[in-house]
């Protein structure tokens, strides 16, 4: 074990003992308490089983994970046992995973806009790979970090297919002066960064992203540089209901990267996978704190429902599923059902979570539960006191626990590995399925 998790930092729970039992169980304690903080519960299991379905679907390349997407302290202290590294956007984020003893050379300061006090504190804490794509950039990390390793980043510009939210980055034709511009300014610059955004990731705009990096690791091997790193971004998929499977993703990445970067060919790669890791991992349960009810007969009313609770969730969160209302242990009322809006606390500049939703009768103190709520619900920033956030219950089975000690985050590489783990199993865990894997290579720490 590499120290950073240990079984203080969760709730062992038992085979067959799910997250929506631990959710009723604390429902219940919660309803006779009148207790009515929002909070969340975690099955870091979920995330050790997309690890190893990661290692094993893209085995060239290396995740680090982005911060900002779920800066929670089990989720960090998970993802540095199994040997991920970190995409770090500012201060606070390089502190908040320094902070639990990852390396300097396990984190990658991705942002394309630094303040320069920031890049004093990477330069400071031995954090030495970041991003640029302007000679502005380039001229504030030469002045206050030249030690630092840069990549380069492209932009949509230059993948004509790409998402448009892909906003960051230059274009092809800017590349070499920028290239020269850093040798000017003896700027190391060791390779390409693009990012294809968080809306999916068109088979055909990825193998135009790697075929532009290779052009651009062209140029800048002509001018000197010794370029061994491609970030191919994130954009992968955190739910099983998406136009394309992760493998068939993983599969036309593993492709474009065996054309254009083969293995062998001296070049390191890495991705940030963020949604892709944490999305199906927490369920948030909220309580109802306020109620309107718009009769059928007012003028323009469909006999809607408005129902504000606290605190606000994701600006766009799942519908809450069928049987998400709880009363104590009461069970969910079949009818009547009403078209329903929800509201976060008055103030937020999102209050409005969402609309046009068919709930049950609902009361004050009821509570709504909404899975899927990984992905960029909680920061570091409003860890580290920005803004207060619900509380998160961390939970593991017994054989996560079990596959992150005899493997320390890799799937099992002998016969006798796997049968030491693969046992039939009755639960809703499904480990075996995931961890019953052939023997693949995952990759060292870079920098």
């Amino acid at each position: 074990m590499n120290g950073y998790l240990n079984e203080s930092n969760f709730m062992m729970v038992e085979e067959g003992f799910t997250t929506r039992d631990l959710l009723e169980n604390l429902l219940g304690e919660l309803c006779q308490e009148s207790h009515q903080q929002a909070f969340f519960v975690a099955d870091l299991g979920d995330i050790v089983k997309k690890h190893l379905r990661f290692l094993k679907a893209l085995p060239r390349v290396k995740p680090y994970f982005p911060v900002k997407c779920n800066g929670s302290e089990g989720v960090i202290r998970l993802l540095a046992e199994l040997g991920a590294g970190f995409a770090c956007a500012s201060k606070a984020e390089i502190t908040r995973v320094q902070g639990i003893g990852v390396p300097a050379d396990r984190i990658f300061y991705s942002s394309p806009c630094k303040q320069v006090a920031h890049i004093r504190y990477a330069a400071k804490h031995g954090v030495r790979l970041m991003a640029f794509d302007n000679e502005v950039e380039l001229s504030k990390v030469a002045r206050s970090h030249p030690r630092a390793r840069m990549l380069l980043g492209i932009t949509a510009e230059s993948i004509p297919s790409a998402h448009p939210s892909m906003t960051f980055g230059t274009a092809l034709q800017s590349c070499r002066h920028l290239l020269e511009t850093a040798r000017e300014q003896a700027v190391e610059v060791v390779g390409i960064s693009f990012h294809l955004g968080s809306r999916g990731l068109e088979p055909q705009a990825f193998a135009q992203a790697v075929a532009a990096a290779q052009l651009v690791f062209d140029m800048g091997t002509e001018l000197g540089y010794h370029m061994h790193l491609l970030d191919i971004g994130g954009g992968f998929p955190g739910t099983e209901d998406t136009r394309a499977p992760f493998e068939e993703i993983a599969a036309v990445m593993n492709s474009a990267l065996d054309l254009y970067f083969p293995d062998g060919c001296g070049v390191d790669i890495v991705a940030r996978p963020g949604r892709y890791y944490v999305t199906s991992a927490f369920t948030l349960a909220v309580s109802i704190t306020a109620l309107e009810e718009i009769p059928m007969e007012q003028p323009g009313s469909d006999g809607r429902c408005d129902s504000r609770m606290g605190p606000p969730v994701s600006p766009s969160p799942p519908e809450p599923s069928p049987c998400s209302p709880f009363r104590g242990r009461r069970p969910c009322p079949e009818h009547p059902w009403h078209s329903s809006s929800l509201w976060g606390p008055p103030g937020h500049a999102e209050d409005r979570i969402a609309e046009g939703l068919e709930l049950p009768q609902l009361h004050v103190g009821d509570w709504l539960v909404f899975g899927n709520m990984g992905a960029y619900t909680i920061s570091a920033s409003s860890l580290l006191g920005a803004a207060p956030q619900p509380h998160v219950t961390y939970t593991m089975s017994r054989m996560a626990w079990k596959a992150i000690q005899l493997f320390q985050g890799k799937p099992p590489q002998t016969e006798d590995d796997r049968e030491s783990l693969c046992t039939p199993l009755s639960c809703g865990w499904e480990m075996a399925e995931t961890l019953c894997v052939p023997p693949v290579f995952a990759p060292a720490g870079i920098i």
